[in-house]
C-alpha cells in the first residue's frame, strides 16, 4: 500500500487538509498527518520523509531537509498542493530526479475574476458611489464620471494561465487589450502585443497585473511609468505587491489621480492606522478576493480544484501515467 504523508509546521490548515480530502487520499492508500514539524530536528524530518512513497506539502508545510535530493529513501514523489513551492520544497530537490508538481491553474478562474471585479469596482467608481448614499445623497452630482470596458485600452502585465483566464471573462465586453509578456510565446485571440512596459502604460487607460514575482519584475512598475496613466486611470494587483513601487503607487493614489483595486501589497499587510483604508479611489480586498463560497469547516462532501488535482496526479503516479503540472526550475523561480 502506498504510504503518504504532510509534515505541518505546528498544525495543518482545515481548509487545505479537509476531512473530504483526507478521506479521499486513504481511499487510495495509507495517509498521514505530522504536526509540529518545526519542533522536529533536520534528522528526524528526513527519517519521516524518507520513510513515505508519497510527500504531500502546500501552505504550512515544513521545509523539507535539502540532503533529500541526494538520500530520497523510498520517497518517490511530492505533491504540492498548492501553489508556490518556495520556501517548502528546496531547489536542489527541483533539480533531482524527484518529480514534484504544483496546483497548476486550479487558481486561475478565481483569481481572473476577482480581478475582473476589481477592475469594475473602480471603473464604476463604486466605493465613492456607496459613500454618496451612506451621507443620504442617492443620485451621483453633476460632473461624476465613470467608465465602461466597451472600448477601454486595457493593459495586461502578464498573460499566463490566469491572465489568458482574465482576457476570457472580459472579452464579450469588447476592451481593446494590449499585453506585455516576454515569456509567452502565443497571445489570447484578439490581443495586441506591445514590446514593453513604458508602451503598455502609455497606451492603457487601466493595467491589470498577472505577472508573477520574480527578479525580472520586482519593482518593474514604477513611478515613471505610473505617471504615464491618465488622469482617473485604474491600476489592479491581483498578482504579487512586489512587482510595484509601492511608494510611488501610494502617492499618486494620495493624490487623488488614479484609481487601484489592490488584492495585495508589499509586505503583505496594512497598518491599521494606514490612512490608504480611508481613501475614497482605492479597493484593498487583504489577498482574499479569489476566495470562494464559504465552506464548512470540516469540508464535508467537496472537494476543490487543487485537491482534485492533487488526487489525480497521485492516481497517475500510482499508474505510472505523465504527471500534469510538473515544477521545473524555470516555473520554480517564477512562482511565488
Amino acid at each position: 500500500m502506498i504510504r503518504m504523508l504532510h509534515i505541518a509546521r505546528r498544525q495543518p490548515r482545515w481548509d487545505l487538509w479537509s476531512d473530504a480530502f483526507c478521506q479521499a487520499l486513504r481511499e487510495i492508500g495509507e495517509f498521514t498527518i505530522l504536526t509540529d514539524g518545526e519542533a522536529m530536528s533536520q534528522s528526524e524530518l528526513a527519517e519521516r520523509i524518507r520513510g513515505c512513497d508519497v510527500l504531500l506539502t502546500g501552505w504550512s508545510s515544513i521545509t523539507i531537509p535539502s540532503k533529500i535530493a541526494r538520500d530520497p529513501g523510498s520517497l518517490r514523489y511530492i505533491c504540492n498542493v498548492t501553489g508556490s513551492c518556495q520556501p517548502g520544497v528546496p531547489i536542489e530537490i527541483i533539480d533531482s530526479p524527484i518529480p514534484v508538481t504544483n496546483w497548476g491553474d486550479a487558481p486561475a478562474g478565481p483569481v481572473a475574476e476577482g480581478a475582473v471585479v476589481l477592475l469594475l469596482a473602480c471603473l464604476k467608481k463604486l466605493p465613492q458611489r456607496q459613500r454618496l448614499i451612506e451621507a443620504g445623497e442617492y443620485r451621483t452630482p453633476q460632473g461624476f464620471r465613470s467608465h465602461t470596458l466597451r472600448d477601454l485600452n486595457l493593459g495586461l502585465y502578464g498573460c499566463g494561465v490566469i491572465g489568458a483566464k482574465f482576457v476570457e471573462m472580459v472579452r464579450p465586453f469588447e476592451p481593446v487589450i494590449r499585453v506585455y509578456d516576454p515569456y509567452v510565446d502565443r497571445l489570447p485571440d484578439g490581443c495586441i502585443r506591445v514590446q514593453s512596459l513604458r508602451e503598455l502604460f502609455e497606451t492603457s487607460e487601466a493595467v491589470v497585473l498577472h505577472a508573477g514575482l520574480c527578479d525580472e519584475t520586482r519593482g518593474t512598475v514604477t513611478a515613471e511609468l505610473l505617471a504615464l496613466l491618465p488622469d482617473d486611470g485604474v491600476i489592479v494587483n491581483t498578482a504579487r505587491g512586489g512587482i510595484i513601487d509601492q511608494d510611488a503607487l501610494l502617492a499618486e493614489l494620495e493624490s487623488g489621480r488614479l484609481w487601484a483595486g489592490l488584492d495585495v501589497l508589499e509586505p503583505d499587510t496594512l497598518a491599521p492606522d494606514h490612512p490608504a483604508r480611508r481613501w475614497p479611489n482605492v479597493i484593498i480586498t487583504g489577498h482574499c478576493i479569489s476566495n470562494g463560497r464559504p465552506i464548512r469547516q470540516d469540508g464535508a462532501g467537496r472537494l476543490r480544484l487543487m485537491h482534485q488535482y492533487a488526487l489525480d496526479n497521485i492516481r497517475r503516479h500510482l499508474a505510472g501515467e505523465p504527471l500534469r503540472f510538473i515544477m521545473d526550475r524555470t516555473r520554480y523561480l517564477r512562482s511565488t
